[in-house]
Protein backbone atom coordinates (compact mmCIF):
# COMPACT_ATOMS: atom_id res chain seq x y z
CA UNK A 1 0.00 0.00 0.00
CA UNK A 2 1.55 3.70 -1.00
CA UNK A 3 1.06 6.44 1.18
CA UNK A 4 1.01 9.55 -0.66
CA UNK A 5 2.34 12.23 0.70
CA UNK A 6 0.51 15.56 1.45
CA UNK A 7 2.81 18.94 2.04
CA UNK A 8 1.54 20.56 4.64
CA UNK A 9 -0.57 23.27 4.86
CA UNK A 10 -1.10 26.28 7.39
CA UNK A 11 -4.37 26.82 8.81
CA UNK A 12 -4.60 29.82 11.29
CA UNK A 13 -1.50 31.88 9.64
CA UNK A 14 -3.33 34.90 10.62
CA UNK A 15 -2.17 34.83 14.39
CA UNK A 16 1.86 35.11 12.48
CA UNK A 17 1.36 37.71 10.54
CA UNK A 18 -0.46 39.85 13.45
CA UNK A 19 2.08 38.72 15.57
CA UNK A 20 4.62 40.08 13.32
CA UNK A 21 3.01 42.69 13.26
CA UNK A 22 3.43 43.62 17.00
CA UNK A 23 6.70 41.76 16.90
CA UNK A 24 8.88 43.19 13.40
CA UNK A 25 12.00 41.54 14.78
CA UNK A 26 10.20 38.21 14.48
CA UNK A 27 9.30 38.36 10.22
CA UNK A 28 12.52 37.09 9.16
CA UNK A 29 12.29 33.75 11.85
CA UNK A 30 8.80 33.60 11.10
CA UNK A 31 8.81 34.07 7.57
CA UNK A 32 11.51 30.93 7.02
CA UNK A 33 9.55 28.83 9.30
CA UNK A 34 6.71 28.99 7.28
CA UNK A 35 8.70 28.83 3.65
CA UNK A 36 9.86 24.99 6.31
CA UNK A 37 6.35 24.20 6.71
CA UNK A 38 5.14 24.61 3.56
CA UNK A 39 7.55 22.62 1.83
CA UNK A 40 7.31 19.45 4.43
CA UNK A 41 6.25 16.15 3.60
CA UNK A 42 6.11 15.04 7.36
CA UNK A 43 4.83 11.53 8.13
CA UNK A 44 5.80 11.86 11.91
CA UNK A 45 7.90 13.77 14.81
CA UNK A 46 10.68 12.65 13.57
CA UNK A 47 10.34 14.46 10.15
CA UNK A 48 9.87 17.44 12.25
CA UNK A 49 12.26 16.61 14.42
CA UNK A 50 14.85 16.88 10.92
CA UNK A 51 13.44 20.34 10.03
CA UNK A 52 13.03 21.65 13.75
CA UNK A 53 15.73 19.91 15.97
CA UNK A 54 14.29 21.40 19.09
CA UNK A 55 10.33 21.08 18.70
CA UNK A 56 8.64 19.35 21.65
CA UNK A 57 5.77 17.24 21.61
CA UNK A 58 3.73 18.09 24.76
CA UNK A 59 0.38 15.97 24.04
CA UNK A 60 -2.97 15.89 22.05
CA UNK A 61 -1.25 16.50 18.70
CA UNK A 62 0.33 19.57 20.03
CA UNK A 63 4.21 20.37 19.36
CA UNK A 64 5.94 23.68 20.68
CA UNK A 65 8.42 25.27 18.17
CA UNK A 66 10.70 27.40 19.45
CA UNK A 67 11.66 30.55 17.04
CA UNK A 68 14.32 33.30 17.19
CA UNK A 69 16.89 31.23 19.49
CA UNK A 70 13.86 30.59 21.99
CA UNK A 71 13.08 34.38 21.95
CA UNK A 72 9.16 33.44 20.57
CA UNK A 73 7.35 30.10 20.60
CA UNK A 74 4.69 28.37 18.37
CA UNK A 75 2.15 26.10 19.56
CA UNK A 76 0.57 24.00 17.06
CA UNK A 77 -1.67 20.69 16.06
CA UNK A 78 -0.24 18.86 13.54
CA UNK A 79 -2.48 16.35 11.40
CA UNK A 80 0.13 14.36 9.78
CA UNK A 81 -2.21 11.80 8.12
CA UNK A 82 -3.88 15.45 6.62
CA UNK A 83 -1.11 17.91 6.38
CA UNK A 84 -2.41 20.17 8.54
CA UNK A 85 -0.55 22.19 10.26
CA UNK A 86 -2.47 24.50 12.32
CA UNK A 87 -0.99 27.59 14.88
CA UNK A 88 -2.76 27.59 18.26
CA UNK A 89 -0.24 30.22 19.77
CA UNK A 90 2.46 32.36 19.05
CA UNK A 91 4.37 34.72 21.43
CA UNK A 92 7.01 35.70 23.47
CA UNK A 93 8.90 33.26 25.54
CA UNK A 94 7.30 35.27 28.85
CA UNK A 95 3.96 35.10 27.55
CA UNK A 96 4.09 30.86 26.39
CA UNK A 97 5.00 30.67 30.16
CA UNK A 98 1.48 31.66 31.26
CA UNK A 99 -0.56 29.01 28.69
CA UNK A 100 -1.51 25.39 29.05
CA UNK A 101 0.06 24.17 25.46
CA UNK A 102 -1.56 20.83 26.08
CA UNK A 103 -5.17 22.80 26.09
CA UNK A 104 -4.48 25.29 23.96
Amino acid sequence: MHIEKLKMRIRKRELLDRFVKKHADSGKALQKFIDIIEEAEWQNLNDVKTDFNSVDYVTNERYVFDIRGNKYRVVAVIIFVGGVFSIRFVGTHAEYSKIDAKQI
